[in-house]
């Protein structure tokens, strides 16, 4: 097996498509989280409405990104034999079902939207997509899927 072979097959040119987008769902959970915790600290309505925000903005540049890393996975069977491959996706479907939950939540007024229920999931999503990251680091750096040498 060559690094060829575990080329991306969602590029644009020779560039991969899923992390040039994963970053920004990635800022946009952690902003919700900080978000959040003002928002619990303050109670300042417009911290709760930047969190439904990020919110909205993560779920929809997520899903971007999923189906590009979804195509990557699918389409390549060595980018699915990658011992990190499967614990990646799982993750990064989990932290999308619990952010819609998460938004579900953060659409009701704004102290039952953040506190406790919205403040919780989103430090589980944030903890969620650390493991994510890491696994995906691995994939790239260690395992050179998405990688042209």
């Amino acid at each position: 097996m060559t690094d060829q072979d575990l080329h991306s097959t969602a590029r644009i040119g020779k560039h991969p498509v899923h992390p040039m987008l994963v970053p920004f769902p990635i800022v946009c959970f952690v902003g919700t989280l900080l978000t959040d915790v003002t928002y619990w600290r303050t109670a300042e309505m417009m911290w709760a409405n930047f969190s439904a925000w990020l919110l909205t903005a993560g779920l929809l540049l997520g899903v971007l990104s999923a189906i590009a890393g979804l195509i990557d996975f699918l389409r390549n069977r060595l980018v699915r034999a990658q011992r990190p491959a499967w614990p990646h996706v799982i993750g990064n479907a989990l932290v999308l079902i619990l952010s819609f939950f998460n938004a579900l939540v953060h659409s009701r007024d704004a102290w039952a939207s953040v506190v406790p229920t919205g403040l919780i999931l989103s430090a589980v999503v944030v903890a969620i997509i650390l493991f994510t990251a890491w696994t995906g680091r691995s994939l790239v750096y260690r395992h050179h899927v998405g990688a042209d040498q």
